[in-house]
């Protein structure tokens, strides 16, 4: 059975949630946060928040970032809060990201991504100036444009220090649309040193299993929309005691609501937040339809039980 990571998604897996996840869906390796970004030179402190609440499962930081400097900052603000782990995202495929050159938008730029491999170098522990260095990590696309972009850069990646890499087969410009691209993944799969987890469209066991075949050499297996859907989906896989899909999205739903409710004020601002949590469930459309709807939080309850 290969490792099962959590992917990070903006606006799903905060601390709240992967609390939650962790307490009733077990088989899960790593947790990753969504990504830490400098505004206006500093981290939001709503991400610090995020970083430092309770964490009794293995949690990994992750950061994005365009340049060097900002790698610099992130990395020493993380290491400051005690993480020995950090994953930079080179894969986010959003045109906000992108276009300022962070995500999937760094990847045509091998001079920004050598000068930030370069720092790793220098913090790696051979260096002597890295007594409490974190060890670094790698979440990428194939490319922004053309997925060529990925194995030009895999001479880089590998005489870097790396923890591991994890590669989504698509491009940017793709973001989640479109087939999987095999062939580049089975390219890089078959020249990168470094341990490899394949990241993309994973959505039941019989999908972890082919891929588990197909490459003997994987290093793990990271799902995001897979396990929003079904968060068991590890717990399957690995064999280990676990309620149903919809049972346990009820138990997670339950504590992430009580967690909203407890810190934000007023109906708008609680539903706001905990509506999405349903985006990639297989709900019935009535149900769907009334939580959509709902104009109070108790109306919006009522709607959730629907599916107990």
């Amino acid at each position: 059975m290969l490792p099962i990571h959590f992917a990070p998604l903006q606006g799903f897996t905060e601390s709240a949630y992967r609390l939650a996840h962790s307490k009733f869906a077990p088989g899960i390796h790593t947790y990753y946060t969504p990504f830490l970004r400098l505004e206006k030179g500093e981290v939001r402190a709503k991400d610090l928040r995020d970083l430092q609440a309770e964490h009794p499962y293995h949690l990994v930081p992750q950061i994005i970032v365009r340049d060097v400097e900002e790698f610099n900052h992130l990395t020493k603000t993380v290491t400051e809060l005690g993480f020995k782990e950090i994953d930079i995202n080179m894969g986010c495929p959003y045109p906000m990201q992108t276009k300022s050159g962070r995500g999937s938008g760094i990847l045509p730029h091998p001079e920004k991504v050598r000068e930030i491999l370069d720092a790793i170098n220098k913090l790696s522990p051979s260096s002597q100036a890295a007594c409490e260095s974190p060890k670094f990590s790698i979440k990428m696309r194939l490319g922004l444009n053309s997925p060529d972009e990925c194995l030009q850069l895999l001479p880089l990646l590998n005489d870097a220090p790396l923890a591991h890499i994890t590669l989504h087969p698509r491009v940017g410009i793709q973001q989640y649309k479109g087939a999987l691209d095999f062939e580049t993944f089975d390219k890089f799969y078959s020249e990168c040193k470094h341990p490899l987890i394949f990241n993309g469209d994973i959505t039941d066991i019989k999908q972890m299993n082919y891929i588990e075949s197909r490459y003997p050499q994987l290093a793990g297996i990271m799902i995001g929309r897979g396990l929003l859907a079904n968060p068991v989906l590890a717990a399957q896989y690995a064999g280990l005691p676990c309620g149903t899909a919809t049972e346990t999205l009820l138990k997670i739903h339950a504590d992430v609501a009580a967690d909203y409710a407890r810190r934000l004020q007023g109906n708008a601002q609680i539903l706001d937040k905990i509506r999405p949590f349903w985006t990639y469930a297989d709900l019935p459309k009535k149900t769907r339809k009334k939580i959509e709807k709902s104009r109070t939080f108790e109306e919006y309850l009522e709607a959730v039980n629907e599916l107990a």
